[in-house]
């Protein structure tokens, strides 16, 4: 397919990428400079001078969104779904790692072979250990715990068609498993090669505290997986299970005691009554939760960020 005609929407957050700007806009425009394509720059409440060089850029194809305050990396990417007019939507960091000539395959191949969503692999990836140990993790028990068999769900390059960005809640941490919240909608996902590049300029924002965000972020996932819509099929089931194992316990303590024998300074008497209080609130627990996936449901429209102002430089 001939994508000259055919708007691309690059959607890119950034936080404190005062030095790589210019340099990420000028390799956007060398590798894309025969397509239609806008630059949507999200800007998550910089403290540097992000925002005054985006704006000395006065370039045409670039549209500035600016938060009132700092969202996180899932909120920018939400805010440039919700902007973008193109019909295909991409997906990078601001730190010059990725590679802007990449989406042009990245988009023939979810073209020609019919995918809606097409994710990057690093295969030489040029991060340190503290930064790769998390993505390790994350990629692994995905693989496990899912039937997604992505490489690298941490690379943020990917290409998206337009339906499928735009339907995806994102909040929280979520920009990680981005890939993953697409198969879980019904988006048919694949992967390709891509380059990676040393960062230059700047500071990374991640540390070994994101490896215990990832586990955290996974069992979220996998629990809106399975139990979003019904949570107390879960916590019911769980409810119901330890409530019979308390109700076994005493009914045998209650045999013990008609028998004669004295229960009174048994451990497994309080064991019992604890398992049947433990199951009485998970089973209420659960009920409540069910009614908040209600709630959940009918204030969707509810976006997870503010913004302060948007700048479009078009002629």
């Amino acid at each position: 397919m001939n994508f000259q005609d055919t708007l691309l929407s690059l959607v890119i957050p950034l936080f404190n990428e005062e030095e790589n700007i210019q340099l990420l806009v000028k390799s956007i425009d060398e590798a894309l400079n025969e397509y239609k394509f806008e630059i949507i720059l999200v800007d998550d409440f910089s403290t540097d001078k992000t925002v005054n060089e985006i704006k000395k850029l006065n370039h045409p194809k670039v549209k500035l969104i600016e938060f009132r305050k700092n969202y996180g990396q899932s909120s920018a990417l939400a805010a440039g779904f919700d902007n973008a007019e193109g019909d295909y939507i991409i997906t990078l960091d601001g730190d010059l790692q990725n590679d802007p000539k990449d989406i042009l395959p990245m988009l023939q191949k979810l073209h020609a072979e019919n995918w809606d969503v097409v994710v990057g692999i690093r295969n030489k990836r040029k991060d340190n250990f503290v930064k790769k140990l998390p993505s390790k993790i994350a990629n692994f028990l995905i693989r496990k715990a899912t039937k997604l068999n992505i490489k690298d769900h941490g690379c943020a390059l990917k290409v998206f068609k337009k339906e499928i960005a735009k339907e995806l809640n994102l909040y929280g941490e979520m920009h990680r498993f981005i890939s993953l919240l697409a198969y879980l909608n019904g988006a048919r996902v694949s992967e390709i090669n891509v380059n990676h590049h040393p960062r230059i300029y700047g500071k990374s924002k991640y540390g070994l505290g994101r490896t215990f965000k990832v586990f955290n972020d996974i069992l979220l996932i996998l629990f809106q997986r399975n139990y979003l819509q019904k949570p107390l099929y879960l916590l019911g089931n769980l409810g119901i299970f330890f409530f019979a194992l308390g109700a076994i316990i005493n009914v045998y303590l209650l045999i013990e005691k008609i028998m004669g024998n004295d229960i009174g300074d048994r451990p497994i008497l309080i064991l019992g009554v604890l398992f049947i209080l433990v199951g009485i609130q998970l089973f209420t627990t659960g009920i409540v939760i069910d009614l908040q996936m209600r709630t959940y449901y009918e204030t969707q429209n509810v976006r997870p960020y503010k913004i302060r102002d948007i700048t479009s430089y078009k002629n």
